[in-house]
């Protein structure tokens, strides 16, 4: 029997123009929105209409000053924020809309009209600072998403997995002493934005609540589903969150033109589920993905395809695969995992 699942889509997340020639482009969700409308996609999905998320919820994250500097950048041409990252006339209400997207998504989960979703929104979000954009990002979608989920629905425990190929240290320097939000990242290192070491597992209370997995380029599905399976399963059975959140950047694609890692669509539909084992273990199926980057249009719009497709069960990866894909893993990636295990063993004393 499929699951009920929720997509976030509305063509104002088209307004957002980083710029000429940038790579966080309108054209990312063209392309996502042209494929559920073919006909294998079109009418399997209960969508979800956003709304604005407040300033007194954006600031939940992200402090005034920083909220009334991005409202100024409504109506302006072109106004540089970081390096990377831009507003232009629309911007600074499609970014609450992003935020307000994925909030209306967990609400959806949570009163069980949709069994999980998915929020199609932009502009991105994870590396945004308390007082900063960053990395095509101005708000953060996800570490609001999950403030809004304590605040709002009185969740104790938060599971934030970020599997995007750049770190979200925006993320993590949100909830780095909180151990109501337990975050784990797989990321390209060392590569944008330069944080994200192994040794960087929280501090004070959060002290083994954020789990970084710092990989080189090249990694494959076999590989990311041993790290999966071998660290976030066991600790986030432990931890038992009460939804679990996905920052899904999809540039760990094997053709993305920002990265170098070797992941498939097909790779994508084994680590989503992973979360989905987890959600259904731990917070009766509680999965909500927002995406993050991904920048090679075609390859995007495939892996989102089989990620939803796995979402509604109507793909299911066998346990039977997984654990094949884990058996045939290249060993090298097994001295990062064992130093990864060494780091928050002393935590979570769930590893044989």
């Amino acid at each position: 029997m499929s699951r009920k699942t929720g997509i976030v889509k509305d063509q104002r997340y088209l307004k957002h123009d980083a710029g000429f020639g940038h790579p966080e482009s309108p054209k990312r969700l063209g392309a996502t929105y042209a494929m559920l409308e073919a006909p294998d996609m079109a009418g399997k999905f209960i969508e979800i209409e956003p709304r604005y998320a407040s300033h007194e919820e954006i600031g939940m994250i992200h402090s005034l000053p920083y909220i009334e500097l991005v409202a100024s950048t409504e109506g302006e041409s072109f106004v540089p924020l970081d390096p990377d990252t831009a507003a232009t006339p629309e911007s600074y209400n499609v970014a609450k809309l992003a935020v307000g997207g994925l909030f209306c998504a967990i609400d959806r989960v949570v009163s069980g009209d949709v069994d999980n979703a998915f929020a199609l929104v932009r502009p991105p979000g994870h590396h945004a600072g308390v007082g900063n954009a960053a990395g095509f990002c101005l708000f953060n979608n996800v570490a609001i998403g999950a403030m809004y989920a304590i605040s709002k629905h009185g969740m104790d425990r938060v599971l934030i997995v970020d599997w995007d190929l750049h770190h979200g240290n925006g993320t993590q320097e949100q909830f780095y002493d909180d151990r109501r939000v337990l975050y784990f990242s797989t990321h390209q290192y060392p590569y944008y934005p330069g944080t994200g070491s192994l040794e960087e597992i929280g501090r004070g209370k959060g002290l083994g609540y954020t789990i970084n997995v710092p990989l080189r380029s090249g990694t494959d599905n076999a590989q990311y589903v041993k790290i999966f399976r071998k660290i976030l399963y066991p600790v986030s059975i432990k931890f038992k969150p009460d939804i679990v959140l996905l920052s899904a950047g999809l540039d760990p694609y094997s053709r993305d033109p920002l990265g170098g890692m070797k992941v498939t669509p097909e790779g994508f539909s084994f680590l989503t589920r992973i979360l989905m084992d987890i959600a259904d273990e731990c917070c009766g199926g509680k999965l909500v993905v927002t995406l993050e980057g991904g920048y090679h249009l075609t390859g995007l719009a495939d892996s989102i395809k089989a990620m939803l497709n796995e979402m509604r069960d109507d793909t299911h990866v066998s346990e039977d695969t997984l654990a094949q894909l884990d058996k045939e893993a290249d060993s090298r990636i097994d001295p990062v995992i064992k130093r990864v295990i060494d780091q928050i063993e002393p935590v979570w004393r769930v590893f044989c």
